[in-house]
């Protein structure tokens, strides 16, 4: 008889935990654009865990296919807007086709992301006061959990969006053991503070993850020449990793859910990374 999947996915303990990550939308972006994509989720386990870390219990949201055996991984950081509806869809997207995806709400010591009306109180009051180290470590334990439920910690990958673009690029540096990222329109260069000590562009030195950087020519905030410098640094450190211009986008052409939606774009874009994943021994 096939085993069960491991008890973190067990349905009652997901009902009881359930109540952590709730579905819907951050204030921040209402109302959702009528092109907002549904992936439902059938023949999935979806739910929300506790991931111990640091001390605390992480939420973060999981799918995965509801069938026994040993899966890949995709580690999904999440928009500035924390682990709403589109992410946890995302989530159940790369669980349609195989992938266990897990989610962790990353700001949850600061605040609540969801609860913001407007995106500069979000950023004033949770998102400036996250530290970089915080993160990395919380990603490194939402990996381990992975690793004991259900998923092949040598088959993972990670896939960061906007604020979690960058967060990408990061943890291709902190964990050279992941087998590749990609990152959509991360920010390249920025202030280097006590929380943010190091940018993308300081780190290709560094980089043994490949990543496949996916951006929109016509992001007003992140200007393309930036995006330029770095595809020359990585060209001449040799590095795997690329970077992938769509002219006629802009900052956020993947979240369905927003004006700023590019179908194109964003379609091409996620066969891109599926098969970049594939590529380098994330499947």
């Amino acid at each position: 008889m096939p085993s069960q999947p491991p008890s973190p996915l067990d349905p009652q303990r997901r009902q009881f935990l359930g109540v952590m990550i709730a579905s819907g939308f951050a204030l921040a972006v209402q109302p959702v654009s009528a092109a907002t994509i549904h992936t439902d989720s059938e023949g999935l386990l979806t739910g929300s865990v506790a991931i111990p870390s640091g001390g605390a219990s992480l939420p973060a949201y999981f799918a995965r296919p509801n069938r026994a055996g040993s899966l890949p991984i995709v580690l999904v950081v999440q928009e500035v807007f924390g682990v709403h509806e589109h992410i946890q869809d995302l989530c159940r997207r790369l669980a349609k086709v195989g992938y266990l995806a897990v989610a962790p709400e990353l700001y949850f010591r600061q605040g609540d992301p969801r609860q913001y009306p407007e995106i500069s109180q979000l950023l004033s009051q949770v998102v400036n006061k996250v530290p970089d180290e915080q993160v990395l470590a919380d990603l490194d334990a939402t990996l381990a959990w992975a690793g004991a439920s259900g998923g092949d910690v040598k088959r993972a990958a990670l896939t960061g969006f906007c604020w979690g673009g960058r967060i990408s690029w990061l943890y291709a540096v902190h964990n050279p053991s992941l087998r590749a990222a990609a990152a959509w329109y991360g920010r390249l260069v920025g202030d280097r503070t006590p929380l943010t000590p190091q940018q993308p562009i300081d780190l290709v030195a560094s980089l043994k993850v490949p990543v496949l950087g996916l951006y929109g020519g016509k992001d007003s905030s992140i200007p393309v020449d930036t995006v330029e410098q770095m595809q020359g640094l990585l060209k001449a450190a040799g590095s795997q990793s690329t970077l992938i211009v769509y002219p006629e986008a802009g900052h956020g052409f993947n979240a369905d859910y927003r004006p700023s939606y590019n179908q194109a774009a964003a379609n091409d874009g996620w066969s891109k990374m599926l098969t970049w994943f594939a590529m380098h021994g994330a499947r």
